[in-house]
């Protein structure tokens, strides 16, 4: 087949961020195919890219590396229509939430051979974020039962162009959704309060969110250069019967920190609710 081909089945912002990722690693635009359903989403793609978009039961005839990048409603659907070409060793790669390996094993080849040593197509199940539109996304990745080590390397080869990718065993995925997936919104939703509350002591909106961004961006530079912990981190900036402490009080007080352990839990809970539907 000479140089391994991907194919990217769905190409919403995940799928794209991938496709621009992969090119700008330096994989040529004659080893990338995508799968669209609409014809100028289509045009936009070879305009763009350069790469060969196709339906997806073609993309999947011609690829050594399924991505399925639709969303998870429309996993189902998806698998079924291009199971009847894919071949046994051709290795899967999912980034939609809550769909577990097994369940893509079962759709790609439903009646298996009997044999218990069949353990279908080698399938890779990963949860990366937003920042994966700066090459700055968190991508956790989790081997199903017919993936191995040379799996896991070849996912992690697609994924380390648009950001960091760590291993978790896949039992961990939902918390990863909730912790990982969601993590930016949390972000942003801190980022918004912070601002909100430099508008109440009299701060302009625009250099309220400069400041804090900055910040937000500083603090998690520090914390991923420094290799300190947070605690040390935050102690450093916490100064005896200062402003930080007193802060720091006011957040105790009004229990942020046992928000955050409850909405996180709620959204892991989410995670397998959606996985189950």
């Amino acid at each position: 087949m000479g140089t391994a081909m991907i194919a990217i089945l769905g190409t919403g912002k995940m799928g794209e961020a991938l496709l621009s990722g992969l090119l700008r690693a330096g994989r040529p635009p004659s080893a990338v195919v995508a799968a669209v359903r609409r014809e100028e989403r289509a045009a936009e793609l070879r305009d763009r890219y350069g790469i060969g978009v196709t339906d997806a039961t073609s993309a999947a005839k011609l690829a050594d590396t399924l991505v399925l990048a639709v969303k998870p409603q429309d996993m189902g659907r998806l698998l079924d229509e291009i199971a009847p070409v894919v071949a046994p060793d051709t290795l899967v790669i999912s980034v939609a939430a809550g769909i577990t390996t097994a369940f893509i094993a079962r759709r790609l080849r439903p009646g298996g051979t009997g044999d218990p040593g069949d353990l279908g197509n080698p399938v890779v199940r990963v949860m990366s974020n937003t920042p994966v539109l700066v090459d700055e996304a968190m991508s956790v990745i989790s081997a199903g039962s017919g993936a191995g080590e040379e799996h896991l390397r070849r996912a992690e080869e697609l994924l380390r162009p648009v950001g960091k990718v760590l291993r978790i065993p896949e039992s961990q995925q939902d918390a990863a959704t909730a912790l990982s997936g969601s993590g930016p919104a949390y972000v942003y939703y801190l980022v918004e309060s912070m601002v909100d509350a430099g508008i109440l002591l009299g701060m302009a909106r625009g250099a309220a969110l400069e400041m804090v961004t900055q910040a937000v961006y500083g603090a998690a530079t520090m914390l991923r250069d420094s290799g300190e912990h947070p605690v040390i981190l935050r102690e450093a900036v916490t100064s005896p019967g200062g402003t930080t402490i007193s802060a720091i009080r006011e957040l105790e007080r009004h229990g942020v920190r046992a928000a955050f352990l409850a909405a996180i839990e709620a959204a892991r809970d989410r995670g397998r609710e959606l996985g189950a539907d």
